[in-house]
């Protein structure tokens, strides 16, 4: 399998089948592709990747692969790998193709990776005169390394992605990475030849290590062909289902072949057509089957349509979507304009207002998988089936596009909905919903904000990276360079950049400015600084003149088994509770009170300085998405008492209200309030990227 970069059409890395309509390489091989930075760790969202696969006849099959799950190059610690590092963890992206891109195709069998395999790998070009043979020297927990044969090719550049094939097993037992190259302390460079160098050692992911990261993610068809439980009831009633539809073999055999066809695989006989039995177990284990099937019938067999979803919906395996409908629907999420396809999530929270948890994802692909396994709500007539999450979700977004794109949209749910069964009142009532909801977000429009990420760089010196956001993502407008700023100087930069923003004419607020820091970095008194220009009457007070708070994406990120229990928060910040700490209080006992209390959007933290870093670090962690303390005070907190009366939503703008008053009025106003504020539907730039080398 090879991967291409869109720009020049060379090659980028290689790849391997993971499933029908999935492909699996490396994350680093995706951003080179892309042109990114090696260890780049956001998801690349809907770009895509030339993606090519050879068949044995020497044909090419050619299309695009979308990123759907994304587990990007990472340290030990969970941050971003330094530069020059010779191993790291993570790395692995899967990939949606299009079917129909490659025609039917074997998935590869998988297996464990032991010390002592014999093992092959390919350049990224896929040409057989690429193998390199490989012998599997030692797997050291999810790292494997592999020896090179001194004859022949050796792994280098291009050969990253590449399944590492075992001939004994007849099956895949990891992916290449990177292959280590000596190098000059000093400079870096490749080192003059020695004989005591390592020669022709390369490290890989073994599967059992990619197997466990994926199934983590909850990516189909990540362990392979699945066999059915013949006592379970969706078995036994789909093999009912079938005999009923099809008592003749010849046309169970004419309907799997055309099931076959349309998802992609490989018709098992063209003599032996399959059993109710071998009928049932491929609806179970290929997760389109059950709706491409639906698709089918609903023509000649509708009345067998209703009992055959009942039936699959006792299963985890089936999803929502046939093939056919779910890359339509992935073709027009690809067309949209990035700032609507920016504002999915603040969708997903509109449409699912009652859903305990938002579905986690990277990506816009695996945000979709994850919303096909929700049921749908709950008004719907006795025997009506009920509207699906994912259904009410894209009438939502729809009213958010042009008139073009928004009818595209809703002739797609049209086609699900009639497939399905619905009827056309509940897509009706779901429709009118979403337009009434439309019409309230036009009158409020997205606020623009600035980020800026302030770093330490010695007494009383800062370095500063600065992003604009007006409503379609971070982008970037300084860049990374050696240059420290006074806060005088940083100040200055940051009115600058707040100068130029050209927020929607409709939006009289001031753009919010968000500064992300890390947990040394929580009291850095940014709302303090002051562009004061030399004969210049304004002090350009920064949290005085605009809402200012802080975020801490490292806690978060150290912590991601919470980022769940954070979204869940966020979901919830309108009706959600306060909860105050004004006494001091060790970690355990706060992690105890907090951990599961979803309920719990915000935390005031009226403490001496001497613990209060501590809770304010532990709601962070546990992802607390609002955290207020002041700053200064020993004792009790006016600043705090002050904000109590402020709806959780307005806190940005009542902070900002507080220090513009403290600023004229101190002894009123006295105080330094912080405001920690974490918005789980705007992207945060992913920071401390570093640049690797492919061969470390």
């Amino acid at each position: 399998m090879t991967l291409r970069r869109p720009a020049d059409d060379k090659v980028a890395g290689a790849g391997f089948l993971l499933g029908p309509d999935t492909v699996l390489t490396c994350a680093h091989v995706v951003n080179a592709a892309l042109g990114r930075q090696p260890f780049e760790s956001r998801a690349p969202g809907v770009a895509e990747v030339p993606v090519e696969m050879r068949g044995r006849g020497g044909g090419v099959g050619r299309g695009v692969g979308r990123v759907t799950h994304w587990i990007p190059p990472r340290a030990q610690d969970g941050g971003a790998p330094a530069a020059r590092t010779r191993q790291w963890y993570g790395d692995l992206a899967v990939l949606h193709v299009d079917g129909a891109a490659f025609g039917p195709r074997t998935v590869p069998l998988r297996a464990p990776m032991t010390a002592g395999q014999e093992v092959c790998a390919w350049h990224g070009t896929g040409h057989a005169s690429t193998v390199a043979r490989l012998m599997v020297a030692m797997v050291h927990g999810p790292h494997a390394f592999v020896d090179g044969a001194p004859t022949g090719m050796a792994v280098g550049p291009g050969y990253s992605g590449s399944p590492v094939w075992c001939a004994d097993e007849r099956a895949v037992v990891g992916l290449v990475v990177a292959h280590f190259t000596p190098r000059d302390r000093e400079s870096g460079a490749p080192a003059p030849f020695d004989p005591q160098h390592v020669v022709r050692r390369s490290w890989a992911v073994p599967w059992q290590t990619v197997e466990a990261e994926l199934r983590a993610l909850g990516v189909p068809s990540v362990a392979g062909p699945v066999t059915p439980d013949t006592g379970d009831p969706a078995f036994r009633l789909l093999v009912e289902a079938i005999e009923d539809m099809f008592p003749s073999p010849s046309g169970r055999g004419d309907c799997a072949r055309r099931l076959a066809r349309v998802c992609g695989v490989r018709y098992g006989s063209d003599v032996v057509p399959p059993s109710a039995e071998e009928f049932a177990a491929f609806l179970l284990t290929h997760p389109r089957a059950l709706a491409a099937l639906a698709a089918i019938l609903r023509r000649d067999h509708p009345g067998a349509v209703g009992p055959l979803l009942t039936a699959g919906a006792l299963s985890q395996v089936p999803r929502l979507l046939s093939p056919t409908e779910h890359a339509a629907l992935l073709e027009q999420l690809r067309d949209l304009d990035p700032a609507v396809l920016g504002r999915f999530p603040e969708v997903v929270r509109a449409a699912l207002p009652h859903l305990a948890a938002m579905p986690d994802a990277e990506t816009v692909d695996a945000l979709i998988d994850r919303l096909e396994k929700l049921p749908g709500d709950g008004r719907s007539g006795a025997g009506e089936r009920r509207v699906p999450a994912l259904l009410r979700v894209v009438e939502y977004l729809s009213v958010l596009c042009s008139d073009t794109r928004r009818a595209y949209l809703r002739m797609w749910a049209d086609g699900v909905t009639a497939r399905l069964g619905i009827e056309r009142p509940a897509l009706a009532e779901r429709r009118y919903d979403a337009q009434e909801w439309g019409r309230s977000v036009r009158a409020r429009p997205l606020r623009a904000r600035v980020l800026v990420q302030v770093t330490g760089a010695g007494r009383n010196r800062h370095r500063i990276r600065i992003w604009c956001d007006e409503g379609a993502g971070p982008r970037q407008v300084s860049t990374d360079s050696v240059r420290t700023f006074s806060e005088t100087e940083a100040a200055r930069e940051v009115l600058r950049v707040l100068d130029s923003l050209t927020p929607p004419p409709e939006d009289e607020r001031p753009p919010l400015v968000e500064v992300l820091v890390d947990r040394a970095g929580l009291n850095l008194p940014v709302d303090e600084w002051a562009a004061r220009e030399p004969g210049e009457p304004l002090p350009g007070v920064l949290g005085v003149e605009f809402p200012l708070v802080v975020h801490c994406p490292e806690l978060l990120r150290r912590n991601s088994r919470f980022v769940s229990r954070w979204r869940s928060r966020w979901n919830r910040l309108d009706s959600g509770k306060e909860f105050v700490v004004s006494e001091p209080m060790d970690r355990d006992t706060l992690y105890s009170r907090l951990v599961n209390q979803l309920d719990t959007v915000r935390v005031s933290v009226d403490v001496p300085p001497g613990t209060r870093d501590g809770i304010v670090q532990t709601c962070l962690a546990l992802g607390i998405p609002v955290v207020m303390w002041d700053r200064c005070r020993d004792g009790t907190s006016p600043s705090l008492r002050h904000m109590a009366r402020v709806a959780t939503p307005e806190l940005p703008d009542g902070v900002h209200t507080y220090r513009a008053n403290a600023k004229a009025n101190p002894p009123e106003f006295p105080g330094r309030p912080v405001l920690a504020w974490a918005d789980a539907d705007r992207a945060v730039p992913r920071l401390h990227l570093t640049e690797p080398q492919e061969s470390p």
